[in-house]
Parts: structure tokens; sequence; C-alpha cells
């Protein structure tokens, strides 16, 4: 074997195995064994094992895992890694097994007595580098770059699978300034928090790279130390000394620990087939069985489940003619998220057991396919209904009988999971013969296109995947009762999305262009404002330049610190606004600033040929239910200032002399918390037609009449209500509204001495969460909480939090998607030409023809007021005019 074929890889297998059971955490209950033990971890592994074994091809192999938590350190420093939390048991579980597979894959695991992974990864690297090997260290631990060479690089795993960094000698100088080597000397200088070792006091990355990169080691730092000028930095360096050398030892990879096997004991092996395939079985891996081919071996790590597809072409499109079926599956590829811009690729359909693929995505247009995706009397299974509906309508297609979408319905059944890609959600439910996009495609630069065998195997696939799991999800909206939620809710609501996403809305560049020259003016003024109050002229949009002007040169209290100097965020400005009136400048010019290149600039680049914006609203983005608007966003504009409101006058009727037409829902998620909590002094409150914030304000400030509230009772009074609908402490409220928190809890104790139902509700609302695992709405659409059994305080509060609020959150989200639907039928059963063009979140806005405008004030607070039937009435509040800004 020549040198250039040798081919050593380490694995860090406890940072690795850390690393994959965080990266399916959300999914834990789902990845269970059929005898229950848990597999997210394992599953993961495995992925990122192969995506390293193709990036690497080993000829050699170790995986090494600690020994425990008793080592030569511990002995040199107690409490070395002290205080780290506890391995999850359900991590804890999977290690063995992990370590099984290894051994069925051919592939050694090692540990030893009193030594670290990292030991005998810095062993293995000099054994293999002295051998002649090409070395690749795999791990989630930075630890481990200083043993990056010439011979050796180090690949620190990041979010995804086969996700790495690559540190070379190269790297580490170009990310820490020092070569490998004196990372050591760094780490003894600054100290590990994870690792819980202390270095030279208020020594951070920074210093101890620039001390490192003049005097090259700490001992040579220390030799010359006397030489410094008197500082802090002198005198901390001094005082810690000790701490520094023992910091040294504790960071520094023992090359030589007393290893039991060699080089050879490291030699990849062949599988076991037969026992992986019963570990699989075992786990319930089918992804995994999946690639396993007949003769059992595993050369072939991209084999698929086989498909009978046909390439459709004008030779055998006639197949399709006087076509007798009732149900196709078919999927639309378009290459990218933004499926309004995105290019077409190609599609795929099944029908009657028959599986046709094509790129000649042209073919649609015409007759037999046009036919049958118009045709309502066949039904029509696809992944994202949303996104066909608007792909198809690109091309001239107005697609009849979708009426089963995979993506909404896992999504239903489980909305922790938000994916958008058919791969990664037909995973979550053992089916892993369709790939992932990324898998097939790459991502980012390494975005690669398939040839045409890959290709039509992944559009098989999905469409495969597609029809083979709909009996699988509809069962399981069955049994979570969401069936209704679905049906009458989800798919209808998508239709309305698409058809809102189509007619877009009308945005005037010409607005937007002469609000951007305004706001460059008033930029130009604060500019010149905060100069003459600094007294010199800088950086503004530099937080360094900033905090030396404010902190430094105008001696303001330092009220934050971060690794890299003072804080300047906008919370620490806030606290500081009365201290000089720079500050106040500072964060008006940050505000027109933003509003200049989010909204101006970045409205404009959204408008397309037809004079619109087309925004793509999020159906399976919250677990809530909330919908949200990306590309571009225009459910955020801001409206609490006067500049960020001015961005609406952009926005206006299609139609010469017509409307905008707004009706937003008054204080939803608090008549629905009325009617959930069946709160008598609040249900008596809303049918009452009181202003529920001064009705509250009598309640905990102990008054006679709503006359006596004063404006501040009314604004405290505003932040409990709706604190309370977020599960808000004593100290949240204390924060939001500027008192005590003494204070604060006086008035949530006096909420809830008036409101007594209400904490009935909320302790009702955690105790049926502990007990099922989720919460639900009024319409059954369900929130899974994994953390309401948490040790951690912290995690534990925000899911019992989770608990009370999400029922209301969710409530009020099923209420508007319940009356765009409505609306939607009314409009079209009128005949009337007023579009329905953007929901944002309580609110709906309308472009209604001058002719249509009292029609539209009738209909619109009707319909929206009559979506349910609660125990309080719903609300809507209307205001039109000839732009968006004056609608409002």
């Amino acid at each position: 074997m020549t040198q250039t074929n040798k081919k050593l890889l380490l694995i860090d297998g406890n940072s690795v195995a850390f690393r994959a059971f965080y990266a399916l955490y959300r999914q834990l209950d789902r990845f269970v064994s059929p005898d229950g033990l848990h597999t997210n971890a394992i599953f993961t592994f495995k992925n990122m094992l192969d995506a390293i074994m193709k990036q690497v091809d080993p000829t050699n192999i170790l995986v090494a895992f600690d020994a425990g938590k008793v080592t030569f350190r511990t002995k040199m420093y107690q409490d070395y890694k002290g205080g780290r939390q506890k391995t999850p048991s359900e991590l804890l579980e999977q290690l063995p097994v992990i370590r099984e597979m290894l051994a069925d894959l051919g592939i050694k695991s090692y540990e030893l007595k009193n030594y670290e992974a990292d030991d005998i990864i810095g062993t293995f690297s000099k054994m293999g580098e002295d051998a002649g090997y090409k070395v690749s260290i795999v791990t989630g631990d930075r630890d481990l770059t200083q043993l990056a060479s010439d011979k050796t690089t180090v690949f620190i795993t990041k979010n995804g699978v086969g996700d790495t960094e690559a540190y070379t000698p190269e790297h580490m100088k170009k990310v820490n300034g020092v070569t490998p080597t004196e990372f050591i000397d760094m780490k003894a200088l600054m100290g590990d928090n994870s690792d819980n070792y202390p270095g030279v006091t208020k020594v951070g990355p920074k210093t101890a790279s620039r001390l490192i990169q003049k005097y090259g080691s700490v001992e040579n730092l220390y030799e010359h130390v006397d030489e410094m000028k008197a500082s802090k930095l002198k005198e901390n360096l001094l005082n810690d000394k000790d701490k520094a050398f023992l910091a040294k030892k504790l960071a520094t990879i023992d090359r030589t620990s007393p290893v039991t096997i060699d080089l050879t004991d490291t030699k990849l092996e062949e599988p076991d087939v037969e026992k992986l395939r019963q570990l699989y079985e075992r786990l319930g891996f089918k992804k995994f069985l999946a690639e396993l081919n007949a003769t059992g071996s595993q050369d072939n790590q991209e084999a698929l489940e086989h498909y009978d597809y046909q390439e459709l072409t004008s030779d055998n499109i006639h197949e399709l003619d006087n076509l007798d079926a009732k149900e196709i599956t078919f999927y639309l590829g378009m290459l990218g998220d933004n499926y309004h811009l995105a290019p077409f690729e190609g599609f795929a359909l099944k029908v009657n057991d028959k599986l046709y693929v094509s790129k000649d995505y042209a073919m649609l247009t015409e007759m037999p396919l046009r036919g049958i995706l118009e045709n309502k009397t066949i039904h029509k299974n696809v992944f994202d209904l949303k996104r066909t509906y608007v792909g198809l309508n690109r091309l001239g297609i107005k697609a009849q009988g979708l009426d089963y979408d995979m993506l909404l319905a896992s999504y239903l059944v489980n909305n922790e999971n938000n994916s958008n890609d058919l791969g990664e959600v037909a995973h979550l439910y053992g089916e892993y013969s369709v790939k992932t996009d990324i898998e097939v495609y790459g991502k980012g630069k390494k975005q690669a296109i398939p040839d045409d065998e890959q290709f039509f195997t992944h559009l098989a696939g999905k469409v495969s995947a597609i029809e083979k799991l709909k009996p699988l999800l509809l069962d399981k909206l069955k049994e979570h009762e969401q069936d209704d939620l679905y049906e009458t809710i989800e798919i209808p609501v998508a239709f309305v999305l698409a058809q809102m996403e189509i007619t877009g809305v009308k945005a005037e560049a010409s607005v937007l262009n002469q609000l951007g020259n305004d706001f460059s003016v008033k930029l130009k003024e604060l500019e010149n404002k905060i100069y003459s109050q600094a007294g010199e002229e800088f950086n503004i949009n530099s937080p360094k330049q900033l905090g030396h002007i404010l902190f430094e040169k105008l001696n303001l209290p330092p009220i934050k610190k971060t690794k890299t100097g003072y804080s300047t965020s906008v919370e620490v400005l806030d606290q500081l606004k009365t201290k000089s009136p720079i500050v106040q400048a500072i964060l008006d010019y940050r505000q027109i600033a933003k509003i200049q290149s989010t909204y101006v600039k970045g409205l404009l680049e959204c408008i397309q040929d037809d004079g619109k914006i087309h925004t793509r609203y999020l159906q399976t983005l919250t677990a809530t239910g909330r919908l949200s608007s990306v590309d571009p966003n225009l459910q955020n504009i801001p409206t609490r200032t006067d500049e960020g409101k001015q961005i609406r006058k952009a926005f206006v009727p299609t139609t010469k002399d017509g409307y905008i037409f707004s009706c937003d829902y008054s204080q939803v998620e608090l008549r629905v918390l009325a009617h959930v909590s069946g709160d008598t002094h609040m249900q008596e409150a809303f049918n009452s037609g009181y202003d529920i914030h001064a009705h509250t304000a009598m309640k905990i400030f102990h008054l006679d009449s709503p006359d006596q509230v004063t404006p501040l009772q009314r604004r405290h009074a505003k932040a409990v209500n709706f604190g309370i609908v977020y599960g808000i402490s004593d100290y949240g409220l204390s924060k939001n509204i500027g008192i005590s928190r003494k204070q604060a809890k006086e008035f949530i104790d006096n909420y809830f001495e008036q409101y007594p139902q209400i904490k009935d509700y909320m302790d009702k609302a955690i105790k049926d969460a502990r007990e099922k695992g989720y919460a639900e709405t009024i319409m059954h659409r369900r929130r899974y909480l994994p953390d309401i059994h948490a040790k951690n305080f912290n995690v534990r509060s925000f899911a019992e939090r989770t608990a009370i609020n999400s029922p209301i959150q969710g409530s009020a989200a099923d209420i508007i998607k319940i009356a765009m639907i409505n609306m939607q039928k009314k409009l079209d059963d009128m005949h009337l030409k007023t579009k329905m063009i953007l929901q944002v979140h309580d609110e709906l806005i309308f472009d209604v023809p001058a002719d249509e405008l009292e029609t539209i004030k009738k209909i619109v607070p009707e319909v929206m007021q009559s979506a349910v039937k609660l125990d309080v009435p719903l609300i809507a509040d209307s205001n039109w005019g000839h732009n968006w800004y004056d609608a409002k």
C-alpha cells in the first residue's frame, strides 16, 4: 500500500454522539424503537458517519470514547469538567448500541481507563503521522484542533449532518491567529468554561491570542512579564501564574497514552451484514435496511428502493388519454423555496400503479395532462398544496381536485417539525426510501445537478412517499381528532392563501423612492447632530467606535459588557436615554436606517413585473398555527413610529379611486381566554361591552368605576392582561412596565383574586400538559411539550407557560383562518371584484373597487364576527383609505 492510500480516520465518539443526540432532540419522542429504546442519537450518528466516510474514504478507522469521569486531569485539578450537566439518560441508553453498531460495521471503538477520548485520538494521530498516514479527526470539540498539522486535518462538526469546518495549521492561523501548538498556550491563558478550569483573570481569546503571537508560549511570556508596562493585565498575569501553568497542563492532549492496541487494529473491516440487518430491524431503521442490498454488501451507499417508473415523452403520453382514475399522486419540481420565481425542474405522476416522470414540464400545459390537473373529479395527492397550486398557475393551469396535502397532514400530527423537505418529513414516519433535497443536490456552493437517473429516481421516490404515507397520516389525524381541523380549516385556507399570493399587493415604487430620499435627508441630519454632540466624526454603525464615544469620551455608565467590548444594544441605549441627548439621536438614527434598508430598499427589490409584491405565507412554520409572511415579510412593517407607518403609503389598490380596506379583531386572544377559562367576571366585561383594560384596572387597583381609572393604570392593566396570556412572571411584568417586582406581584395577585377562574384554567392547562404531553386549541390543534417534565427549572417553566398560552394563541389563529375561508366564499358567492390581499395576524386587508366599498363595509365585519361561536362576542373593527396607511 502506498503512503498516499493510507488514510486514518479518528472519531471523537462521545462528542459526535452528543451532537447527534441534540440534532434530533426535538424529535426524541418520535425516534423510539419497537421495544422502547430512544434511537435519535444512533440514527443521526449513523448518518453523520456515512457522510464522514464518504468524505474521507479511510483505510483505517477508530472511534474513541471516554472511559469515565475520573482521569489523570481530575487528579491534577479536582473540579476539572465539574458543573457539567448530567448526560441525559435518553443518550446514555444509546451509547452501548452505537458501539454495537460500529462493531457490526467493521469499525473499531476503544476507551482507556484514566484517559479521555482526546488523548486516545492524540496518540493515534501521532502514530498515524509517523507511519505515513493521512489523518482526519472528526469531533465537536475545538480542543482537538491543537492536533492539526500538515498531515492531520481536524474536522469540527457544525449544524447539519456531514457539515464540518476543516482545521489545518493555515486555518488555525486565520481563525485564532496562532499555530495549533500555540493554541494550547492560548487555552492556558484564557482557561475553559466548558471544561471548568480557570486561566488568567479577564484574559479572553483576543488578548490570549495577542500575547501568544508576541511571546510564542506561556513560558516565554512569563520570562518577559517583568518587562511589561504596569497594567491590570500584568497584575492579573502575575497573580494567576500558577493557574496559567496548570491550565496548560490540563489543555495539553497526551499523545503518548498507554494504549493497548495499535494501527493494525484500526483497519476497516467488512461489515457483518446479517448482524446489521438484525440491529436495524430491532431499532426500526428502514432507511438503513434499504441500503443493505440484495448481496448483503454496503458498497453502494447510494442504493435506494427501485422504482418502476417510465419517462413520460410525446411517444407514450397517449397512455394517459381517456384516463379511468379517481385518484392520482402528483409532484411538481421547482428548484428553490420561493415558488413564485423558482425555475421548474420537472414533475412526477402516479396513476393506476404506473409511475411517470419527466423533465419536460411544458407537457403539463397540453392535453391530456392539463385536463387531468384541471379535472375536479380526479382527487390529487400532493406534498404541498399551496406550492403546487401556485406553481401550476404560473404555467396557466387552474388546478382542481387537490385535496390531500402530505405537508399539512404531517404538520398537524406534530407541528414541532416544520421542515418543508419531503425527504425529511417522510423520514419522520419511517419512510427512508426517498432522499432529502440536500442529499441529492447538496447545499450552498456544494450544490450539484444530479444526472437524469438520479433525478428521476428522486422524483419517483417523492411521489411514492406521498402515496405510501397518506393512510398512516390520515389515521393519525383521526386518532388525534384533527381530521376536521385538517379538512375544514387547513386545506381550505391553503387555497385562500394561494389566491392571495397570486393576486399580490400593488406597491408604488415612486412612493418608496420618495420615502427613501426623505429618510436619507433625516439620516444626514441625525448624523450631523450625533457628530456635534460627540465632538468628532466616527462610524455610528461600529459598536466599538460607538462604545468608545459613549463610555470613554462622554463617560456614560457602561451597563453591559461583551467579549468584544461595551454593549451598545437597544436595551442598553434605552436605559441611557436620560443620561445624554446623543443616545436618543443614535436610537432614532438606527431606527430610520433599518426602515431605509429593510423596508424601502428591501420592498423595492420585491416589486415584480406586474407592479405587485407577491409574499409567501408559511402555513407550517409556527407551532401555534399562526401564519408567517416571507419574501418579503409584509406582516412586520413597523407601526410604532411615524417613519415606519409611512411605508404603508406605498401599498395601494389596483383600481383607480379604489380603497384598501382593513378589518381586525379586537382583543381576540383575551376573548379566547375568557371563553376557555369560563371566568364569569371577564365574560361579563366582554358581554357588557366594557373596555376590558379599564375593567381590569378597576379590579386590580380596587376602584369603583371606570371614570377613576387613569391612563397609566389602564396601561398597566393592559400589560397584565396580555402578560397573563403569555404566562408572565412578576419579574417579567416589573421589567415590562417599570415597576418594582413587589408591585408586579401585587398586580398579578389582585388580578387572580378578581379573575379566579383564569388561575384555575392556567393550573389545569399545566396539569393536562403533564398528563398528555401536549396542549390543545379549541379546534384540537396540538402543541407537543417534551420539556414539561424537565428537571431544569427554566426549561420546565417555559414549557408550562407554553401550555398556558398555546391554546389561546392557537385558537386565535384558527379563528382568523376560519374567517378567511368564510370571507373568500362570501366574495365568490357574491361575484365581487374585491380581493383579499393580506393577513396580518388578527387583521384582514382587502383591495376594494370604489363601487363595492359600501358592501364590503357591511359584510367583512359580519363574516369575521361570526367565524366561531364563543361565550363572548367577537368584535372586528374596520378602516379604509386610498392606501394602507390611510386604512389604519
